[in-house]
């Protein structure tokens, strides 16, 4: 069987204030374009399909109607929670999308009820696919209860508690069967990608490659931005963010993964690009350097970081040179500091328009408008 495993589309996201809805249906449109071109048996969604916990009806739209355009032709198709979800609005969507063939796990569940989701590809195999979406410290001793069915022990730590989970939710692989895990989280030998939550992605929040059983022939995980293959007891893949979500990501090549596999046998990864989103960039020089730059970067949003120094206006003459800056900064040869309370020797008394000359100075901030403006409010107000 053929499966495309793609995670983290951040869908409402928005970089220094700008919307990405655009960038997105045109991604996700690829994605769809991709599953029918490959003909995939399956689609796993391996969490963060929002960027928020409360997405907006028009990012909810985009979301629904891909995972639906996904569905087309009897392909299987599962969406786990990640950590940027609201896991409880995916269980609203639950029995709705789970009609139309979508099963969407937004909390643990058991093995025997929906945790561990049998189903024949159209391709023929049996498959077994068991589901964990990310889970917190919190809500990972919850989940701990439900498959106990008694108080679990506070005092045992996550990545041991994550294990027995999906040890539980993978006694049922089988030799003849194709046995494939998707999760939510972050493996100690991930590299990141830039945008992940920080909160979510220390080390406490880890858990082991061990926890995934030999008999699996795939895990697909989800949480990493960058594109990646782990060590493991099996083969272990991040698919990647298919858009780049901040400029910690620059530069990561967005996409997503093609997996075939059959029962006994390893799967077999194929890496796909998608290519819909602008590219984001960090460019430095000064005016005239950024303005030689320009028309090679009039697609692509930029953080900027002008080596000039700092004057009114200059972040609206670097956007009018660079349309696509959404963040300009100084270099740090231009930065201002922070003035010495101490300047000339002890006792010595310091006019107000000296002071004010001495800061200028000091901050690299010279300008004899404003000195003037500023000797002139001074006068008024002293007069």
């Amino acid at each position: 069987m053929k499966i495309l495993h793609t995670a983290d589309w951040h869908v409402g996201k928005v970089l220094k204030g700008r919307t990405r809805v655009d960038e997105h249906r045109a991604v996700l449109r690829e994605l769809v374009q991709l599953a029918r071109e490959e003909d995939v048996d399956a689609v796993i969604v391996a969490g963060d399909l929002f960027d928020t916990s409360a997405p907006t009806p028009e990012a909810q739209s985009l979301v629904l109607n891909t995972l639906m355009a996904l569905r087309e032709g009897g392909r299987e198709v599962v969406v786990l929670a990640g950590n940027h979800d609201n896991p409880h609005l995916l269980e609203v969507y639950r029995p709705v999308l789970g009609k139309l063939g979508v099963q969407i796990i937004g909390t643990f569940r058991r093995p025997d009820h929906g945790g561990t989701l049998a189903f024949t590809a159209r391709s023929g195999e049996p498959v077994r696919l068991a589901v964990l979406p990310f889970l917190s410290h919190r809500y990972v001793v919850r989940a701990a209860e439900v498959l106990a069915g008694t108080t679990a022990e506070h005092n045992r730590d996550y990545a041991q508690r994550i294990g027995e989970l999906l040890g539980a939710l993978t006694s049922g692989f089988a030799s003849d069967t194709v046995n494939l895990v998707t999760t939510h989280g972050t493996l100690p030998s991930g590299k990141f990608g830039g945008g992940e939550r920080e909160a979510q992605s220390i080390f406490s929040y880890y858990f082991e490659a061990a926890a995934f059983p030999v008999s699996t022939q795939y895990a697909a995980l989800g949480h990493l931005h960058r594109r990646q293959q782990l060590p493991g007891p099996c083969p272990i893949w991040y698919s990647g963010s298919p858009i780049a979500v901040d400029f910690g990501e620059e530069a990561n090549t967005p996409g997503a993964l093609l997996v075939t596999v059959e029962p006994g046998r390893p799967a077999v990864v194929r890496e796909a690009t998608i290519a819909s989103a602008r590219a984001l960039a960090t460019v430095s020089g000064t005016l005239e350097e950024l303005e030689a730059m320009a028309g090679e970067l009039a697609d692509t949003w930029l953080r900027v970081i002008v080596a000039e120094r700092p004057r009114p206006g200059l972040a609206e003459t670097v956007r009018e040179i660079l349309p696509g800056a959404l963040d300009v900064e100084l270099d740090e040869r231009f930065r201002p500091v922070r003035a010495s309370r101490s300047q000339g020797a002890a006792g010595t008394a310091h006019s107000p328009r000296e002071l004010f000359r001495g800061y200028l100075t000091a901050t690299g901030r010279q300008n004899d408008q404003v000195e003037k403006l500023f000797n002139r409010l001074y006068d008024e107000v002293a007069s």
